[in-house]
């Protein structure tokens, strides 16, 4: 049968290629784009993932701290005294960063010293790591590598070469990952200088280890905790459990002994992968769906190809039928068609999705546009299920898309369609589709998110699209009623054309289907990327208040503090009006979530309004309690609301954490998993902390910036690397990180409204030369070529006018969505709806200027000699 069903559509492929080849591309180009996200986003996850295994091992057990203090170490002498327990790995993990360093003991000036690289700074127990995580074991070098250019060669006598467990456990060796190898640009021999929170230490480089990833140093807990500052503290302990114990009972077993201190808790061993994709599911979901796009397009313009190749078959079918074909064999015969169409597209999709994802990880690395995968330069994965998904997306558009025209060729009556009778009808068409669809959208959109993805709005977005779609015909003969009526649209070309859109409305609908489609897509795009750069812009004016901004660019959050006393300096200096310092920590309140960035600053009686950009008044402060003002992501995320007493484990504080009173909510488009703003007097007080992260200052009128931030470096000194940049260069950065976030969703605009000129041009060529008998008749007539032209560019105008204003609209409503539905359920932020009525008048005049040329063109070849010698077929 299906066989027989091939060989049937083997003439429609061979005198119409281009028909089908259109819809291919489209689909191949949806599965493209698709797939590739799906391949860089799974190929940065697995390049972290095996970084996480190779660092963390595979214990039984993870025990870890629930703050950034981390647990304290007598829990370790615990472990070690517990019968079912067979080993024990301490670990320390600080942020840091390192320079080469020259041979001098002493910290040396710029010039005998590299740029410092951040790195992650891991604290181990040689003794004992290698049973659990052995990529952390240290493996010395036996000769010393060359030193780099500028670096003199190591004066230490013991050198790297040192054996044995002494070597392992040196207070100054220090071993390197090969990702920290090449960013520094050292090898074994080598000096190299960390950053700790007293300034700059000089270590050697005894030799490397495993473990991949981010750069790294491994080095001797003892040392690790001495140094910087974490003496009787630890991250996490990894347990390995003796043959036969079951790791579940034991833990239950551990805590009902009540040995588990307040403040640590039972972590997974891949308990940061988790975090890192949750950080990036909401963006790389988001930019699949977006991506898809062209594959909603694609679906439509197999509609419009396939509705249009029925139409122009219907002799054809109805032969069939009379001959013995039975419906619903008819309507198998193009769903059949189209299936082909759907494999061919999607197998030539993902060999395409693979090319892209190989030259993105080839030319930017992991990074999805977001910065959650910066700097990495996996290999190639291949996600099975999310390929496989993929493709079964491209076949159902497909499929989809088909299933009207199918159902259209199952129902026209063969008998009255060989007598070119039994057509479809040209009376008004039915709203009611239409507007059961659009209210299916509007409630689709009032759903809460589904495993805390916009699922539903989504599924509103592709629900509206469809109704906009199908009141396509209603508006065609809408728009052509209103356009009859105008008194300079009178003549009888003018009128001719009219009648003849308006009751075309089968060939109207499959030649407009694309547009709505790419043009209410594109719309709906537009608005919601202007909607958000706007209220990035209005948000770095409250949040940039100063005029200059001042921190030290070594280390993390924690180890990247300035000196005691730097805020009073650089208050004295000429031109500085005043300072404002900051602290900044991140403290972790969920586990499968990344950490909440508590900021600290000085918060007076009303400073709250003026300092932070709030979504509504702030309470008051309660006597004896403690407040703070959440973002609105944290406030979200957490289920925290106005007037909530909520606890914070804030490093220092007493491992209970901190009971505080949210006071109000803020907006923050700078941190996805959200942070919490305490006045800086409190966190003083509750954690003895007086050190500060960053400085704003206000300058003087008149005071030169350039020169004053070569004063602040020089005041630093050498060994405290500072990033300073006024308002205008954060402001520049900000957008600048927008634009390249969102590129691709504008690439992705692009690519959705060329499918859908392509498809508008081949329907309307399609339409035009099946009409060669019909303006043959038109030239006997006494139409001349130049009117026939005119009279189809006509036609050919009002229909698209009607798709472009249906595309309009549906984008604007799709809009709605998407700001205040998929924007807040995916990353938590709101933001007004801004209309760039320029960008999207410009959008939907490309659309109709594109349509009614590619219609002249094809009219100009369909309307010549051939036309009218066309005629005599039927003499």
């Amino acid at each position: 049968m299906w066989r027989h069903l091939l060989s049937l559509s083997v003439p429609e492929w061979r005198h119409h290629p281009w028909r089908h080849a259109v819809a291919l591309l489209a689909l191949a180009l949806g599965v493209a784009l698709a797939s590739s996200v799906q391949m860089i986003n799974g190929s940065a996850l697995a390049e972290f993932a095996q970084a996480v295994r190779a660092v963390n091992g595979q214990p039984d057990g993870v025990l870890a701290g629930s703050s950034r203090d981390g647990l304290d170490d007598a829990l370790y002498a615990r472990l070690v005294l517990d019968g079912a327990v067979a080993s024990v790995s301490p670990v320390l993990e600080i942020d840091s960063a390192a320079r080469w360093q020259t041979a001098d003991a002493a910290p040396a000036g710029p010039a005998a010293a590299s740029a410092p690289v951040a790195l992650r700074v891991i604290g181990i127990d040689a003794l004992k790591v290698a049973g659990i995580a052995p990529a952390l074991m240290p493996r010395p070098a036996q000769t010393p590598d060359p030193a780099p250019a500028g670096q003199a060669a190591s004066a230490d006598p013991a050198g790297p070469a040192e054996s044995g467990i002494a070597g392992l456990l040196a207070a100054d060796r220090v071993f390197l990952n090969p990702a920290a190898s090449q960013a520094l640009g050292v090898g074994a021999g080598r000096r190299l200088a960390l950053r700790t929170p007293d300034g700059w230490r000089v270590f050697q480089v005894a030799g490397q280890v495993a473990a991949g990833g981010a750069p790294m140093a491994v080095l001797d807990i003892a040392a690790a905790q001495a140094f910087w500052g974490r003496v009787g503290r630890l991250s996490r302990l990894d347990v390995r459990l003796h043959p036969g114990t079951a790791p579940g009972a034991w833990q239950a077993a551990f805590e009902r002994a009540g040995a588990l201190p307040a403040g640590v808790r039972w972590a997974q061993a891949d308990e940061a992968l988790q975090r890192v994709s949750n950080l990036s599911r909401a963006y790389r979901v988001n930019l699949g769906v977006l991506a898809l796009v062209a594959l909603l397009v694609g679906g439509f313009l197999v509609y419009s190809v396939v509705s249009l190749s029925v139409a122009q078959r219907t002799p054809s079918l109805a032969l069939l039928g009379v001959l013995g074909l039975a419906a619903r064999d008819r309507r198998r015969l193009v769903l059949v068609e189209s299936a082909v169409v759907g494999l061919l597209g999607t197998a030539l999709g993902l060999a395409a999705g693979a090319g892209l994802a190989a030259l993105a990880l080839r030319l930017l690395g992991g990074d999805l546009g977001g910065g959650y995968f910066a700097g990495g330069a996996p290999g190639l994965a291949w996600p099975l299920p999310e390929l496989a998904a993929c493709a079964l997306l491209g076949l159902g558009a497909a499929l989809v898309g088909a299933w009207w025209p199918a159902r259209q060729a199952q129902a026209l009556s063969p008998a009255l369609a060989l007598k070119g009778l039994g057509g479809h009808g040209s009376g008004p068409a039915p709203l009611w589709p239409g507007l059961l669809l659009l209210a299916g959208g509007g409630l689709l959109a009032l759903l809460p998110p589904i495993a805390g993805l916009p699922l539903a709005a989504y599924a509103a977005v592709a629900t509206l699209l469809a109704g906009g779609v199908v009141w396509v015909p209603a508006v065609v003969q809408a728009v052509v009623a209103g356009l009859s009526r105008l008194p300079g649209l009178r003549s009888p070309l003018a009128l001719l054309a009219l009648r003849r859109a308006r009751f075309a409305r089968q060939t109207a609908s499959a030649t407009v289907a694309g547009v709505v489609a790419s043009l209410a897509l594109s719309v709906a795009i537009t608005v919601m990327v202007a909607s958000f750069r706007d209220a990035v812009i209005d948000w770095l004016d409250t949040a940039l208040p100063a005029d200059l901004y001042l921190r030290s660019s070594a280390g993390g959050a924690d180890a990247a503090v300035l000196p005691a006393g730097l805020a009073a300096r650089v208050a004295g200096l000429p031109g500085v009006q005043r300072v404002a310092a900051s602290r900044q920590r991140p403290i972790q309140l969920r586990p499968d979530q990344p950490a909440v960035m508590l900021m600290t600053r000085a918060l007076g009686p009303g400073a709250p309004v003026h300092a932070l950009p709030l979504l509504g008044p702030a309470l008051p402060l309660p006597a004896g309690e403690v407040g703070v003002f959440a973002s609105e992501p944290a406030a979200a995320l957490q289920g925290w609301r106005v007037g909530d007493r909520v606890r914070l484990p804030i490093p220092g504080a007493p491992a209970t954490g901190v009971p505080v009173r949210v006071l109000g909510l803020w907006r923050d488009y700078a941190r996805q998993f959200g942070a919490v703003v305490m006045d800086a007097a409190d966190y003083r007080r509750l954690t003895g902390d007086d050190s500060v992260n960053d400085l704003a200052l206000w300058l003087a009128p008149g005071a030169d910036p350039l020169a004053l931030g070569a004063t602040l470096r020089q005041l630093a000194g050498p060994d405290l690397p500072l990033d300073i940049a006024s308002t205008a260069e954060l402001r520049r950065m900000s957008l600048r990180i927008f634009d390249r976030s969102f590129a691709v969703t504008l690439y992705l605009q692009a690519v959705a409204i060329g499918v859908g000129l392509v498809g508008v041009a081949a329907s309307l060529s399609a339409q035009i030369l099946a009409r060669r008998k019909e303006f043959g008749l038109l030239a006997h007539l006494g139409l001349t070529r130049r009117q026939v032209v005119a009279l189809v560019g006509a036609e050919a105008a009002a229909t698209l006018l009607a798709g472009a204003v249906i595309g309009v609209a549906l984008g604007l409503l799709m809009a709605l969505v998407l700001v205040h539905v998929v924007n807040p359920q995916s990353f938590h932020w709101s933001m007004p709806l801004q209309v760039p009525v320029a960008r999207v008048a410009g959008l939907a005049l490309a659309v109709l200027l594109a349509g009614v040329a590619t219609a002249l063109w094809s009219a100009r070849r369909a309307a010549g000699h051939q036309a009218v010698l066309a005629v005599k077929e039927d003499w």
